[in-house]
């Protein structure tokens, strides 16, 4: 059995005291963790997100993890995939790209293959944002063709 003073006891208490209050509490408790966007009114599905309906507010929950969005104008523009609430923070993972064609609507076919373009009237069969592919049917021949779609609402159809 061995016996030690009672001061090198308090230090150690202390010490440990010191430990254990540093591993609950978070070095820097005031700090700001940053922003993230809110809705302030209600946003439905298929919804595109302007300024006006959107707030920045301050991260103070140190659980807050996830894809939420950090600013404005990181998420202006988007359309929503799902109801988004009032105060709540908005997953990037549920907005979307607006479309640039739509199902049912006229468009253009384009086809090149070297100095030949060949340019025909379509429709597309699914909606498509800018760089998706798309199938979309030729309106002279009925031809279903698979093809790129453009910033400009053209589909470039590719070679099969």
């Amino acid at each position: 059995m061995m016996f030690c003073r009672a001061g090198h006891i308090s230090g150690w208490v202390a010490a440990a005291t010191i430990a254990v209050t540093g591993i609950f509490l978070p070095a820097d408790v005031d700090a700001g963790m940053g922003y993230a966007v809110v809705p302030t009114t209600i946003i439905y599905p298929g919804d595109t997100l302007s300024a006006s309906q959107l707030q920045e507010v301050e991260v103070t929950n140190p659980n807050l993890s996830g894809d939420f969005a950090k600013s404005i104008s990181q998420v202006e523009g988007l359309v929503s995939k799902r109801t988004l609430l009032p105060g709540r923070t908005i997953s990037v993972s549920g907005l979307r790209e607006p479309y640039t064609v739509t199902r049912g609507s006229s468009i253009r076919l384009v086809f090149s293959l070297g100095a030949m373009t060949i340019s025909a009237a379509g429709t597309p069969l699914e909606d498509g944002a800018t760089g998706q592919v798309v199938r979309a049917r030729n309106m002279d021949s009925g031809v279903i063709v698979s093809g790129t779609v453009l910033a400009d609402g053209t589909v470039h159809v590719r070679a099969k």
